[in-house]
């Protein structure tokens, strides 16, 4: 067997993940019509060894298999030649171990860019450069954006990324806390503490809860509506529709503030913990977020028509930073940005989360554009509320059960793999524990690793002035990129 199917969620013995020849599993990964879920090395001995968790989506399994990298092997062909969705794993394992991919088509850093890096330029006496960033006007984190014009026109986007070098995963290696987990990305505090504490329970056999598992999910679609409202409104404030963006920065302050009534914090810090949550939501409390909600919920409904009925927003909105559905998939797009461009992908009902079974996901009309952008969130701000109002009718069937169980050690030679729907997309946590129990690696993959590039491909063809409202529609992760 070249490969082990395993679950979402599910620990498995090291000693179980197949280890074939490279150039057999670089063949197979060519040829493979599953999506890359996580591709990442650890060192051992002389050896560098390659792990690939693949995505089938249709059966909700994941496919598991490694190899062993000599250390006198220096290159191999590029997969990334044959199947597109490598590019940005082969740069990160070129960066990380050395191993050169030949005839990538963009062998470019991912993290280690400062000393130098050559930006892709193009000729001709009526073109011009833009450059934006690192530093920026508004109080954001560092990126630079090279933008190659003829006047208005953007003909190509380059994003140069890795500013910020914090070792997040060896500091996981090194101190494992959920502390740190939850800080990795500011807004996805309960996406990350929620894979973190997934792996960790896994890895050590720690059964939590059906009540902790609840409340979790509670957070995560709470953390999602939170986000999407902000983000409808920045994206109508881009446009300078400022009764838009006013009225969803209210609206998502009281999604937020209920956050705080749970936990004592807005962005939910504090309240996921190894072996279930600290914080309990009790019927008075149960009523409330009910009441919220639904209060919530109408003012999204108004606002939203109201929004779309106007001309000058749909003007701005439509046809701008389109995406097509073969590209986006050609980049293996995830998320809620996946699915503006046609992309039915959600882990939370691919990989089969049972508290998600049976509750409705309504099919969305992509248009691929800022406008598809916009909708998808709305659609996912009223289903999160559907769905969060279902699972707090849940909780009354658990009040009985306790918050948060003993943790347990963690299991020697030891493999698990987390993929929570973040309100980005598909999050991704694996770890490995070493032959005393204790973290031996541990490799993130936040959604934004794969959506950078669609941004890229959404602003060519567009004028400059529409990058604003394309990089609000993306809202991707600088920190959750740079590890």
């Amino acid at each position: 067997m070249d490969y082990i199917t395993i679950k979402n969620n599910q620990r498995i013995s090291i000693l179980d993940i197949p280890v074939i020849d490279f150039e057999v599993l670089r063949a197979q990964l060519c040829a493979s019509n599953l999506r890359v879920l996580s591709f990442f090395g650890v060192r051992e001995g002389d050896f560098v060894k390659l792990y690939v968790a693949l995505g089938d989506d249709e059966k909700g399994e994941i496919q598991l298999s490694s190899a062993l990298i000599d250390k006198n092997i220096k290159e191999y062909d590029s997969i990334t030649a044959e199947n597109l969705q490598y590019h940005m794993f082969e740069r990160e394992f070129y960066e990380q171990f050395g191993i050169l991919p030949k005839n990538h088509p963009w062998l470019k850093p991912v993290r280690k860019n400062l000393d130098s890096y050559d930006f892709f330029e193009m000729e001709g006496s009526s073109l011009h450069q833009v450059a934006v960033g690192p530093i920026h006007a508004g109080v954001i984190e560092p990126g630079h954006f090279r933008f190659n014009c003829q006047g208005e026109k953007v003909y190509n986007l380059e994003i140069m990324l890795g500013y910020q070098h914090r070792g997040v995963e060896d500091l996981i290696v090194k101190k494992p806390s959920i502390q740190l987990a939850e800080s990795v990305c500011g807004d996805s505090v309960i996406a990350y503490a929620m894979a973190y504490s997934q792996i960790m329970e896994e890895l050590s056999d720690t059964k939590i809860s059906t009540k902790a598992k609840i409340i979790r999910r509670i957070a995560l679609e709470t953390e999602r509506i939170a986000i999407h409202i902000g983000d409808m409104g920045a994206i109508l404030g881009d446009i300078a529709y400022l009764m838009g963006k006013e009225v969803y920065g209210v609206t998502r302050t009281l999604v937020i503030n209920t956050m705080l009534e749970i936990s004592g914090s807005r962005f939910g810090r504090g309240l996921i913990d190894f072996g279930g949550v600290n914080f309990d939501i009790d019927k008075e409390m149960s009523e409330k977020i009910k009441d919220t909600l639904n209060e919530v919920k109408k003012t999204v409904e108004k606002m939203t028509k109201a929004s779309l009925k106007s001309s000058t927003v749909m003007s701005r909105l439509e046809k701008t930073g389109v995406v097509n559905q073969e590209t986006a998939q050609e980049l293996n797009l995830v998320g809620m940005i996946g699915r503006s461009c046609g992309i039915d992908l959600d882990s939370r009902f691919d990989f089969e989360d049972e508290f998600y079974k049976g509750l409705e996901k309504k099919p969305f009309r992509a248009t691929n554009d800022a406008y598809s952008r916009f909708r998808i969130r709305y659609k996912e701000v009223m289903e999160s509320i559907s769905y969060t109002k279902h699972l707090l009718r849940q909780l009354d069937e658990y009040k009985d059960d306790s918050i948060l169980s003993q943790a347990q050690k963690l299991i020697p030679a030891s493999f698990a793999l987390s993929i929570v729907e973040s309100w980005r997309g598909e999050l991704v946590h694996a770890a490995l524990t070493d032959e005393n129990g204790n973290l031996k690696r541990y490799k993130i993959k936040d959604p934004s690793f794969n959506n950078w590039w669609g941004l890229s491909m959404a602003v060519r063809n567009n004028g400059i002035s529409d990058f604003p409202l394309c990089n609000k529609g993306f809202d991707l992760s600088y920190c959750g990129f740079d590890l």
